[in-house]
């Protein structure tokens, strides 16, 4: 089977196949239809790489329907396979390395989300740019209103631009706001009717309803956790999916000295912020009997609201999975049950940990030597290597040999 890589941009393909390591086709095109002659229905069936963009799904489809089998690469990975080494990058040379992975199979690829999945993906994105808009021109009147004195009545968003009507504007002002509040009406009428789509689609998956069960957890945030997770399969626990959607702490750890920093926020930006605002809700509205908050709770009494939000959002990621890979609504009481396993094997691990420790401590020489031994195994390599100095090349000898000496003090010609 033939190994083609595509370099995709927004107006151009340019397309690679490497055979036995060695580049053996090119071409360029705007469209995929201008590489029909070199992959199209009736070209050799080929295996064909591309990196994650917004038109890999398009692209993923045509190739499968033409008989090709597409392979969309994890784009964080892409640097591994020689894409953009070296300080050169260009079209030809990331699609020339891609290929040449491809051949090799070191390649990493991206998940392909379902149809369906995809759907919800696309009314979501609607969803989020009206809503976007609409709060950039809610915060233009409002800045309005406080540059003039004009107090607006304190009301949801859907509602704010008949209050912002009623408003004591001055002439001129109202004048220059009546297209935008009208553009606002406009935008909270399309908001409505991509959520009464988004319900339509959701009504057919039984999943987001489910999810629904978990508190502060609406339509919104069901539909984009399902949207982004695609298959609660496909991850081995719930520590796999907090990796996934960015919210583990980052590690810059060197020798024995650990290092964590702040979270990698390296998986989807959208499903990130619907968790942690569901994690604020849990915070500060949540039943006081519900262990979930409870456990979050006492992190903010510890480290604070922010981080809080992002441990109640992580651990909420994972109950969230749970709850869909075993087919389980949320139970309070069952998650405080599987909290109290959690903090069993931990009282279990420092209970071993003390009779070991009580174990030898009567023998100190033991001990020292257990330790300094871990201590030496912690430090590596480098600390035990001896520093030595290089020996003169054989062209340099001259210039660095010293002059040998007579018995006598006399330097020998």
């Amino acid at each position: 089977m033939r190994s083609v890589a595509l370099d995709v941009h927004k107006d151009k393909l340019v397309l690679s196949e490497s055979r036995d390591g060695a580049i053996v086709a090119r071409a360029t095109g705007r469209h995929l239809l201008d590489l029909e002659k070199v992959l199209g229905p009736d070209t050799p069936r080929a295996r064909v790489a591309f990196e994650a963009c917004r038109s890999a799904w398009v692209l993923h489809d045509s190739l499968q329907a033409w008989g090709h089998e597409p392979l969309i690469l994890d784009t964080t990975r892409i640097r591994r396979i020689g894409v953009g080494q070296h300080g050169r990058k260009n079209d030809k040379i990331d699609a020339d390395a891609m290929a040449r992975a491809l051949e090799s199979n070191y390649i990493h690829l991206a998940h392909v989300l379902s149809p369906g999945r995809r759907e919800i993906r696309r009314v979501l994105a609607t969803r989020h740019g009206f809503v976007a808009s609409r709060t950039q021109h809610v915060n233009i009147v409002r800045g309005l209103a406080l540059s003039e004195g004009v107090e607006i009545a304190c009301c949801d968003t859907d509602h704010f631009a008949r209050h912002a009507s009623a408003a004591a504007w001055s002439e001129t002002t109202r004048r220059q706001l009546t297209p935008t509040l009208a553009l606002i009406e406009q935008l909270t009428r399309a908001v409505h009717d991509a959520t009464h789509e988004l319900h339509e689609i959701c009504s057919r998956e039984p999943v987001v309803a489910l999810l629904a069960t978990a508190p502060f957890v609406g339509l919104i945030v069901a539909a984009t956790f399902v949207s982004v997770i695609d298959e609660a399969g496909r991850f081995r626990d719930a520590h796999h999916v907090a990796s996934y959607l960015g919210m583990v702490p980052s590690e810059n750890s060197s020798n024995s000295l650990p290092r964590l920093g702040a979270i990698t926020k390296a998986g989807n930006t959208w499903a990130r912020a619907a968790l942690i605002e569901s994690a604020a809700g849990i915070l500060d509205r949540g039943k006081s009997d519900d262990p979930l908050v409870l456990w979050g709770r006492a992190v903010s009494e510890r480290r604070g609201k922010f981080i809080a939000r992002v441990a109640v959002a992580r651990r909420l990621a994972g109950i969230l999975w749970a709850m869909w890979k075993y087919d389980r609504p949320y139970d309070p009481k069952r998650l405080a049950a599987q909290s109290s396993l959690g903090l069993e094997e931990h009282a279990r691990q420092l209970h071993a940990q003390s009779e070991s420790m009580e174990t030898l401590a009567p023998e100190p020489e033991l001990r020292d030597q257990r330790l300094s031994r871990a201590q030496r195994k912690l430090r590596g390599a480098f600390s035990a290597r001896k520093m030595t100095q290089p020996k003169p090349r054989a062209t340099d000898r001259r210039k660095t040999t010293a002059p040998r000496q007579r018995r006598g003090g006399h330097p020998t010609k």
